[in-house]
C-alpha cells in the first residue's frame, strides 16, 4: 500500500486538521501554474501588434452600459444606506436581463440585435439619428461604403474631368476680419478616408463603389475650408496625408484606416496644443437626392455631423455638432442632415473624438456631388464654425487679437 505522507494541524485539544501532503502540493503546484498561465497570456497581449490585438466590443457595451444606479443597488445590497439616495420612482435594475446581454450581445429591447451580426451590412443601424435634419430618417442616414479591393490595389485611375475652381475661387481680398486668432493655428482638418472622390469628376467611371482618386478627392474641399476660415480669423491646419497608402505600406486593412489616422492626428496635437477643433472629412455613399440642397437658386452637398458613441466625453462632441447643426438650420434650411452617433461592433466608434472635445466627423455630400457645391457647402459650414468660435472666446472671456496684429 502506497505510504501518504500527512501533515496534522492542531487547534485545540477537541480539534484536529488533517491534510494529505500530496493534496496540498498539487494546489500549490495548480495556483503556481494558473500565475504562469496568466503571465504568459499577458505577455502575448502586449508584444502582438495592435492591429492582431483581441477586442471583445460585448466587454466595452457593458462597461459604457453601467450606470450610476446600477452601482447604487450593488452597493445597496450590502450597505440599505445606500438605496437611500435613489428616489422611490427608480425602477430596480433587471440584472438578468442585463447578464443575458453582457453574455450574448442579444438586447431583448432591440429586436435589431438578434440580426445584426447575420445579415451583411446590418451594422448600419447601429446608428443612432439624435438630430434630424429636414427629410433624414433611417432609410437614408449616412453610410460608408469601402472601396473593392481591386480598386485599392489597381496603380491605375480614371482621367479627371470638370475640374475648373476646384482649388478655391479666390476672388479680391476680402476685408480683414475683425477678429484673429494670430498666429495661433486652432483648427486641424484631416482625412481618414482620403482618397473618397465624387463621380462628375471622374471621366468615364459611374459605379459608386469606384469614386476613388489619390488627386482629385475630399481633401481639395480641406483647401476651401481653410481658405473660408482664414478669412474669417480663424487659423487653420489641413493635413493631406495619404492615410490610404499609408495601410497598403504597412499591410493594413481599410477597416483600419481609423487606427492609421489616429497616429496622425496624435502627433499634430501634441506638436500644437492649440489645435482643438478637429475635423475629419468625409464624402458619403448615397445619391444625389439625399445629399443636394438648393437654396436660393444656389446648389449645395448636404452636410451630416457624425459623433463616435464609444468614449467616455462623447456628450461634448455631440454638443457640439448639434450646435453646428442649429446655426446650418437657422441660415440655410435643409442643408444640415442632421447630428448621428455610431457604436457598436460593426463601427470604430471613437472616430478619433476622444482626442478633443470639439472633434467631428463631418459627411460632405455624397458621390454625385459637384466641387461646386462642395465649396458652397465649405464656405458655410467655415461661417458656422467660425460664428460658433467666436462666441465661445467671447463667454469664455478669452482677448482675440485685432486683425492687424500678428
Amino acid at each position: 500500500m502506497e505510504e501518504v505522507e500527512q501533515v496534522k494541524f492542531v487547534k485545540s485539544d477537541q480539534l484536529m486538521v488533517t491534510v494529505k501532503g500530496t493534496s496540498l502540493l498539487r494546489v500549490i503546484i495548480g495556483f503556481a501554474g494558473f500565475l504562469l498561465f496568466i503571465f504568459v497570456i499577458s505577455g502575448l497581449l502586449t508584444v502582438l501588434k495592435p492591429e492582431y490585438r483581441p477586442a471583445s466590443s460585448s466587454v466595452h457595451s457593458a462597461t459604457t452600459n453601467i450606470t450610476g444606479e446600477m452601482l447604487y443597488y450593488l452597493i445597496g445590497w450590502e450597505n440599505h444606506y445606500f438605496l437611500q439616495g435613489l428616489p422611490e420612482s427608480s425602477p430596480t435594475p433587471e440584472f438578468t436581463q442585463y447578464l443575458f446581454k453582457l453574455s450574448t450581445n442579444v438586447n431583448l429591447d432591440d429586436p435589431r440585435s438578434l440580426l445584426g451580426r447575420e445579415l451583411p451590412a446590418f451594422s448600419l443601424f447601429d446608428t443612432e439619428i439624435l438630430v434630424a435634419g429636414e427629410g433624414t430618417n433611417y432609410t437614408n442616414m449616412p453610410i460608408e461604403s469601402a472601396p473593392p479591393l481591386e480598386v485599392l490595389q489597381t496603380e491605375k485611375e480614371a482621367a479627371l474631368q470638370n475640374t475648373e475652381g476646384i482649388g478655391g475661387q479666390a476672388g479680391n481680398s476680402p476685408d480683414a476680419p475683425p477678429n484673429t486668432t494670430g498666429d495661433r493655428k486652432v483648427v486641424y482638418v484631416y482625412f481618414t478616408h482620403n482618397r473618397e472622390s465624387f463621380l462628375p469628376h471622374l471621366k468615364g467611371v459611374t459605379d459608386p463603389d469606384l469614386a476613388f482618386h489619390s488627386q482629385l478627392n475630399v481633401t481639395n474641399i480641406g483647401d476651401k475650408l481653410k481658405e473660408e476660415l482664414e478669412e474669417r480669423g480663424i487659423g487653420t491646419v489641413v493635413d493631406k496625408t495619404d492615410v490610404q497608402a499609408n495601410l497598403s505600406s504597412k499591410g493594413l486593412t481599410y477597416a483600419q484606416s481609423y487606427q492609421e489616422s489616429r497616429s496622425v492626428v496624435e502627433a499634430a496635437v501634441s506638436g500644437n496644443h492649440d489645435l482643438t477643433y478637429l475635423i475629419d472629412i468625409h464624402r458619403d455613399s448615397r445619391r444625389k437626392q439625399d445629399t443636394t440642397k438648393e437654396i436660393n437658386g444656389k446648389s449645395y452637398a448636404k452636410l451630416a455631423f457624425i459623433v463616435g458613441g464609444e468614449h467616455a466625453n462623447y456628450e461634448k462632441n455631440l454638443a457640439f455638432a448639434n450646435q453646428l447643426h442649429d446655426l446650418i438650420e437657422q441660415k440655410y434650411k435643409g442643408l444640415s442632415r442632421g447630428s448621428f452617433t455610431k457604436k457598436g461592433a460593426g463601427t470604430n466608434g471613437k472616430f478619433n473624438q476622444d482626442l478633443s472635445e470639439k472633434a467631428i466627423l463631418v459627411e460632405f455630400g455624397g458621390v454625385d456631388n459637384t466641387f461646386e457645391e462642395l465649396n458652397n457647402s465649405a464656405e458655410v459650414l467655415a461661417e458656422v464654425i467660425s460664428e460658433y468660435y467666436w462666441q465661445a472666446e467671447k463667454v469664455d472671456g478669452t482677448n482675440p487679437s485685432p486683425a492687424n496684429e500678428s
